[in-house]
């Protein structure tokens, strides 16, 4: 008896009762449903019957079932779940289920009472559209024509779906259907086309936030049904670019991983200051050499092998004040995915993967904004309609750091330090007519800073893009980009008036892309276009500062290249099991004049003794040219409507390098392109996955392996100068890599308790090539890159206390990153000198944080002021202190060891939100 109650407790526990459903017979149900949700109740419904249930989540959210059903009715269960509550049901003709509060719902109406407009074009809009508002849901709308082509069995639905609240489009929505699980995934636009049988269908749409609608459809033959949904009852300012758990297992795309501004949001913050960056290093395969460093490294690539693009424009420095904040303004985003395995074939140019952050565009009803105030930085957003076709967004952020700097020990040592940032965006989307859009996006931003009286650092990015859309017909579409990128930083030395020096370098690029998508039926979609860049450096320029410096002006030469690349890719869906993509790009380069280029021994290493001439040329004409192809091929065979396996293999090229002997990203690094004697970076990867959905499609797992291979790598000589050598290919190695690992993800995003765990295990190995070199490094074997990190694990959970508090922990482990050290010291010419290990042979010591956060939201009325929100927490709640890098200097003649941490205590942090 004991082990019977037991047993009980355990099932109302777990609520493990509500699969027992026994037998259903002219729907009558059997079972035990044990402490389970409504919304499971009523899918283990809808699963053994033709009953479709149309309600609101938000109102029976904490509603619990603990029933007993032995061959009953419906009507009868729902009696008895709702006699002591003020829910009421109504069961029509056709067997949709209606729950109501309050007041009981009539239903059966006559036929004609809820048909839309037009039967074959139909907008099933809400309050912006035909004023349906939630009644959209309940009714049934009649596309196509009536007895149209009885021979076909099937026609093809198509439409849009747009957020009901300011008309934007909802990327990523999947529309579906339960019966024979016809699903599809909106675009970029929000646009959707689906085959379904000819008959009467209950549609699905689940939106990015995971918030679920339905559509009441009698499908005669092809036609339009526009949507308006709500983006989600429990977010009011953030938007997601993730589609769901359907789209892991459906999508086509491998290596994908796209995460969500409201996600974003719930991450504890350093120093306050929301972080899109932050966001993308709990992705697995995805680290950072050290804490507030620049840039981050994907799948064992180097910072600069990523390609970062606002829109379409290229952002080369990704953050604010050493890396301490990211260069992305939450307010400004509205969407962030990141490539890292099957590359799709329209992007090009890096190594490693894509980050591709989507502009936010402004609302189209009235005029609104948001911003934030925290402790070291505020911003502030607006955005609505100019007249009816044209939206605007402006947004700006800004740091008001001094004072804490102010408030350090140390003051001799700060005495004068200073740190400043802003950023500035502004968006304009222009609707001429159903086919033609004009977009125009802009950022800017300036950081300044010092940290003693002598030397200061500033930095510039400055993106100016404009794409036209234009929508030649239902399959052709096609996008026309033309834009300006511009990076620049600048070093001030006013240590002493005689050596006193400003350097300058910058980095531009105009370009111009025709990117089109042709969709061919249901089977096929091609992706075709050109890209073209114009690039032009500055390596760098030294000038004397004040008017008594000594300081002889240097001034290298420019550099200007070209860049054109072709491209067409298909994806092809040959049944519902089997989806293949592939296709390629050719990518030419050509290094132009007017330069002066050394000439040197043939086969022989490239060093000052070798020089054996130099080659001038004249502007404009060919100095060096590159071409290739680059290849893409992934394919996507799902096992059942729970998991997929996955594959993928993809060639990438790279003409642009930068130079940097340190670990991470420093302002004092520049870029470089591809010369006679520095060839275009290229590689390959491939990888397999595993992706499964568990537990009623709210746990996502992943699994993915890969293996990578890497050419004309640089690295460099012992002692290599990189600042203001005009022969900079003396001191670089030509260098080959290899990386592989192993990335596991386990996802929930649904319930109380979300949030993610990933691990992930890689190998990043560099070697000097077999060409003639002066230096090989660990004379000639493998070493480890300065990012090789072996181990990294994430921990993301986040807790709902109530819909107004949630509770986020943020944990992450990695493996310490190489380093050469000191080991011995000897005599040479009457001096003491070092002797290094090989190269990368030691490892700092492992990196551990764990941070904590807490989120309040105010009230949810929909009529007031302004919606605001709260965010305080702690960084690194442990105050452990990590090191960055370590560092060796002479004490009483002798040499020692020390650690530089960045935070080596806990960081507390607050910050208000607020929209209007």
């Amino acid at each position: 008896m004991k082990f019977i109650r037991f047993l009980i407790f355990l099932l109302l526990l777990f609520g493990w009762g509500a699969p027992e459903l026994l037998a259903q017979t002219s729907q009558k149900f059997s079972g035990f449903f044990a402490g389970i949700s409504f919304e499971r109740f009523v899918e283990r419904i809808e699963s053994e019957s033709d009953f479709r249930f149309i309600y609101s989540k938000q109102d029976l959210s904490g509603f619990s079932v603990n029933i007993q059903a032995n061959d009953s009715e419906l009507k009868d269960l729902l009696e008895t779940l709702f006699s002591d509550t003020d829910f009421k049901f109504s069961i029509a003709a056709d067997h949709r289920v209606f729950i109501t509060r309050g007041e009981k719902l009539t239903v059966n109406f006559s036929r004609d009472y809820f048909e839309a407009k037009a039967p074959s074009d139909v907008n099933a809009m809400g309050t912006k559209g035909t004023e349906l508002g939630a009644f959209a849901k309940n009714m049934r709308f009649e596309i196509g024509k009536d007895k149209e082509d009885p021979s076909r069995k099937t026609a093809i639905l198509s439409g849009k779906v747009s957020n009901i609240d300011n008309g934007e489009p909802m990327l990523g929505t999947v529309i579906f259907e339960k019966v024979d699980y016809n699903k599809t995934i909106t675009d970029t636009d929000g646009n959707y086309k689906l085959e379904l049988p000819k008959g009467r269908h209950t549609l699905f749409i689940q939106n990015p936030g995971g918030y679920q609608e339905q559509r009441q459809i009698e499908l005669f033959g092809d036609g339009v049904l526009d949507m308006e949904v709500q983006e989600s009852f429990l977010s009011l300012d953030e938007i997601v670019v993730s589609s769901g758990a359907l789209n892991n297992i459906n999508k086509l795309d491998m290596g994908v991983q796209a995460i969500s501004i409201a996600d974003v949001r719930k991450l504890p913050a350093v120093l306050g200051e929301v972080d899109i960056l932050r966001g993308v290093l709990t992705m697995p395969g995805v680290n950072t050499v050290g804490e507030a460093s620049v840039g981050f490294n994907v799948r064992g690539g180097a910072a600069d092998q990523n390609l970062i693009l606002y829109n379409q424009s290229t952002i080369f420095n990704p953050s604010h004040v050493f890396g301490f904040f990211s260069a992305f303004n939450p307010d400004m985003v509205s969407g962030v995915e990141l490539y890292k395995g099957s590359v799709p074939v329209n992007y090009g140019g890096r190594l490693s993967s894509v980050l591709q952050v989507e502009p936010k565009f402004g609302r189209s009803d009235k005029i609104g904004g948001s911003g934030g105030i925290g402790i070291m930085t505020g911003r502030l957003s607006l955005e609505g309609p100019i007249g009816e076709k044209t939206t605007f967004i402006i947004g700006g952020r800004t740091t008001y750091s001094n004072w804490a700097l102010d408030l350090l020990d140390d003051e001799a040592a700060l005495e004068g330090s200073s740190a400043s940032f802003y950023d500035l965006n502004a968006n304009i989307r222009h609707e001429f007519n159903d086919k033609n859009q004009l977009e125009i996006t802009s950022y800017i931003s300036k950081d300044d800073f010092a940290f003693d009286l002598d030397t200061t650092y500033s930095y510039e990015n400055l993106n100016l893009a404009a794409t036209w859309r234009h929508f030649f017909n239902e399959q052709l579409e096609g996008k026309f980009t033309m834009g300006s990128d511009n990076y620049q930083f600048g070093i001030i030395g006013a240590d002493n008036l005689l050596n006193a020096y400003q350097f300058q370098f910058d980095v531009s690029q105009l370009h111009l892309r025709a990117d089109f998508e042709y969709r061919k039926g249901e089977d096929h979609i091609y992706k075709f276009g050109i890209h073209g860049i114009q690039y032009e450096l500055n390596p760098g320029t030294n000038s004397p500062y004040g008017p008594e410096s000594i300081v002889i002006p240097e001034d290298l030469e420019d550099e200007k290249a070209r860049e054109i690349s072709v491209y067409f890719g298909d994806e092809w869906t040959l049944s519902e099991q089997l989806s293949v993509s592939f296709g390629g790009r050719y990518m030419f380069y050509q290094l132009l004049g007017p330069l002066t280029v050394n000439q040197y021994v043939p086969n022989a290493p490239i060093t000052d003794s070798n020089v054996i001439g130099e080659e001038t040329f004249e502007s404009g004409e060919s100095v060096q040219t590159y071409h290739g192809p680059e290849f893409r091929v992934s394919a996507r065979f799902t096992l059942d409507n729970q998991s997929s396996v996955k594959m993928g293999f993809n060639t990438m090229r790279q003409n642009i390098h930068l130079l940097s002997n340190t670990s991470a990203i420093a302002p004092t690094d520049s870029w470089k392109l591809s010369d006679r004697y520095i060839k275009p970076q290229n590689g390959g990867q491939a990888s397999v996955g595993y992706y499964r959905n568990m537990a009623l499609n709210t746990l996502e797992f992943s699994a993915e392996v890969y293996y990578r291979y890497m050419n004309n790598l640089l690295d460099y000589r012992s002692g290599a100068s990189i600042i203001l050598n005009e022969n900079i290919e003396q001191d670089v190695l030509n260098t080959e890599g290899k990386a592989y690992g192993l990335e596991l993800l386990l996802k929930k995003s649904t319930g109380k308790l979300t949030g993610s765990l990933a691990y992930t295990y890689s190998r990043s190995l560099l070697r000097t090539s077999d060409e003639p070199s002066i230096e090989k490094i660990n004379n000639g074997e493998f070493y480890p890159s300065n990012f090789d990190q072996p181990h990294h694990a994430t921990l993301v959970g986040n807790y709902e206390v109530s819909k107004r508090v949630n509770v986020t922990l943020n944990g992450n482990y990695s493996t310490g990153r190489p380093v050469t050290l000191p080991i011995a010291k000897f005599e040479y010419a009457s001096s003491e000198r070092v002797y290094f290990s090989d190269r990368n042979a030691y490892r700092i010591p492992d990196y551990f944080r764990l941070d904590l956060s807490v989120n309040l939201e105010g009230n949810h009325k929909v009529r007031k002021l302004a919606h605001s929100s709260w965010s305080v927490g702690v960084y690194n709640v442990l105050g452990r202190s990590n090191p960055y890098s370590v560092y060796y200097a002479p004490v009483d003649g002798q040499l020692r060891g020390y650690q530089l941490s960045i935070f080596a205590r806990p960081i507390p942090f607050i910050t208000y939100n607020f929209k209007f």
